[in-house]
């Protein structure tokens, strides 16, 4: 789905989902780059661990999502998974502006996160996802605001949601 391939440079955004970086940094290779950025230690040390169960090469760092730690243009995508949903709109926007300052032209944001549920699936999930984020169209409305271009969804399934934007 991220439509990675051998060589490829490739940030994970924070998340639930340790295994992820893992699995991604296994399609880009040696030759590729693979780099997970999270806010706290706690955190680090389980990408840590989910890395190293893998044998891949990942870089982890500790940093706010909203100031990360990287060079202009550096990597082919970004990938946030059930994190850019959760957050408060300020954040969410510095942070979004931040991928988008990171990735190379013709690069690629992917948001993965919940699939808005109705009815009683909605009661019954607790859905975390920020109201006000729901209401501006979810992942689509929060990149296309924030300047990337071609946002699509690209997929729905297992309740989760996948949708790109470019640079």
């Amino acid at each position: 789905m991220a439509g990675l391939k051998l060589g490829s440079r490739v940030l994970q955004l924070d998340g639930d989902d340790s295994e992820l970086i893992a699995a991604l940094a296994g399609v880009v290779g040696i030759s590729g780059e693979a780099c997970a950025v999270v806010e706290n230690v706690d955190q680090a040390n389980r990408f840590e661990r989910a890395v190293a169960r893998t044998g891949v090469l990942v870089e982890v760092k500790t940093a706010a999502l909203g100031a990360l730690p990287f060079d202009p243009e550096t990597f082919d995508v970004v990938v946030a998974s059930n994190v850019i949903g959760k957050m408060h709109m300020n954040d969410r926007v510095v942070c979004l502006q931040q991928a988008l300052r990171v990735l190379r032209l013709g690069g690629r944001c992917l948001i993965i996160e919940q699939a808005v549920r109705g009815g009683l699936g909605a009661f019954l999930s607790q859905r975390t996802l920020d109201a006000q984020y729901l209401a501006n169209g979810g992942a689509q409305g929060a990149l296309k605001a924030e300047g990337f271009r071609g946002v699509r969804l690209l997929a729905e399934g297992d309740g989760q949601i996948f949708v790109e934007g470019t640079k």
